[in-house]
């Protein structure tokens, strides 16, 4: 073979330079083209390779620049990434791995028929606390506290997975990932008290009481604690929590399926149903 090589990839003609197609040499095109397995020419003497044409297109450019270049909104990443395995071009498969990562979910096979059922509650709590003001001069304070509860199930588990990611509670110790209460029913839990400004922080700690925080996708990660909390941002309310469960679920495929009690005020509902 000599220089352009002409192939046709499931009846798509590509030309191209044997440099580029033996650019990795331990992949399935570098072993092709430099002589280790044989080629199958078609009647117009193409090197015919027997998998998909349209997509081979990506491939190909990827050897070409060393860059994996994708359309907006490409939805054929699965197929993209079982061609790069099939031709074992490695540094692509992990740039194609590193683009799934950032895509929505909705984007990544996510299942049509998707649930989610949210049902809110907040409780008001009256809270007693000694407040030292010397060694034997004690206080007797009261205040109250909010306690904020949400049952969440979905029956997509990634998109919970997901929650998880963006959803923390701020404890004494610093972030924590809320888990799953029961993963085998695919549900969550989320219980959290904001600290009222009356309440010395020393007594919100004793009390075991934790906020909830959101970061939203566009916060870049961080191993600094500080850093990391400062990129949150704390909700102090129902209100918030089902603003910020919006975001994204309408990202991810999501539409509003059920508010109770008023739909006209989506963020007051004390239960909400969205499907995808």
């Amino acid at each position: 073979l000599r220089d352009p090589v002409s192939l046709n990839v499931g009846g798509e003609i590509y030309t191209t330079t044997l440099d580029t197609l033996t650019h990795h040499r331990d992949s399935m095109l570098g072993a092709m083209f430099t002589g280790q397995i044989p080629v199958m020419q078609d009647n117009r003497g193409h090197v015919f390779i027997d998998r998909d044409g349209k997509i081979f297109r990506y491939i190909l450019n990827y050897l070409r620049s060393n860059s994996l270049d994708l359309p907006d909104g490409f939805s054929e990443v699965a197929l993209l990434r079982r061609e790069a395995d099939f031709f074992q071009i490695h540094p692509l498969l992990e740039e194609i791995r590193q683009y799934e990562r950032s895509l929505p979910l909705s984007l990544r096979g996510g299942p049509l028929g998707a649930m989610i059922m949210v049902n809110v509650d907040s409780k008001v709590r009256v809270l007693h606390f000694n407040l030292r003001h010397g060694p034997e001069n004690y206080e007797l304070r009261t205040c109250s506290v909010r306690a904020h509860t949400v049952e969440l199930f979905c029956t997509w588990r990634a998109f919970l997975s997901l929650l998880c990611e963006r959803f923390s509670y701020k404890t004494s110790q610093g972030l924590a990932s809320p888990r799953l209460c029961n993963p085998r029913r695919n549900r969550l839990r989320l219980e959290w008290v904001p600290r009222p400004e009356e309440l010395p922080q020393e007594q919100y700690d004793k009390q075991r009481y934790r906020g909830l925080t959101f970061c939203g996708p566009e916060a870049a990660p961080s191993d600094d604690i500080t850093n990391a909390q400062q990129s949150r941002c704390e909700i102090t309310d129902i209100q918030g929590f089902v603003e910020e469960l919006l975001k994204v679920s309408l990202a991810e495929g999501f539409k509003v399926d059920l508010v109770t009690p008023n739909p006209a005020e989506i963020l007051n509902c004390t239960s909400l149903r969205l499907v995808k």
